[in-house]
């Protein structure tokens, strides 16, 4: 109903296989699943370039902050926590397709760092290089407080010193600014 092609696993390792086999624009995936959990699901196909940029996002009812960290950590785009609205999945679901077609198109035409440490070069700390780094991928700054099991208004802060630092305005102007620097 919402124009989007469907197909469903049955388990952990069929997802796998049909992720490679049928490369779809996001994966929806459980944490709790026979055969291969969320986790590994999600491990298995980041460890492999042709699935590796495909967006992935849990849907679960495992709520627990060091469950979201957990999947946020291994590289989830997302983690939606059942019971869920259909209009809240629709709009993540969007949202996250959009992102990724916005980060495809400067990944085409830019070099990323491919670790924090990289962006000390731009004469920031450790941590403000991790904040930055997130940044780059796309993550916004609630995600980035889960996957550096940080406060948000401590990373808030960071950002603030980021843009400071780098003389930027805003958050894409700090891609640019990397690219530019780093590309």
């Amino acid at each position: 109903l919402e124009g989007f092609a469907v197909i469903e696993a049955a388990d952990g390792q069929a997802g796998i296989a049909m992720a490679r086999t049928q490369t779809p624009d996001l994966i929806l995936c459980d944490v709790t699943m026979p055969g291969a959990d969320g986790h590994a699901v999600l491990r298995t196909l980041k460890d492999s370039p042709a699935t590796a940029g495909i967006p992935f996002v849990f849907l679960t009812a495992r709520s627990e902050h060091a469950d979201v960290r957990r999947g946020m950590n291994l590289g989830a785009d997302d983690y939606l926590v059942k019971p869920l609205d259909l209009d809240d999945l629709i709009g993540a679901v969007r949202a996250r397709l959009q992102r990724h077609a916005e980060h495809r198109n400067t990944a085409d035409h830019v070099q990323l760092p491919e670790n924090p440490a990289a962006l000390q070069a731009l004469g920031l700390t450790p941590r403000e290089s991790e904040i930055l780094f997130w940044i780059v991928q796309g993550k916004t700054n609630p995600e980035i407080a889960i996957i550096l099991d940080m406060k948000l208004v401590t990373v808030k802060k960071h950002v603030q010193n980021v843009l400071e630092k780098l003389g930027v305005e805003n958050r894409t102007a700090a891609v640019v600014h990397v690219a530019r620097r780093l590309g």
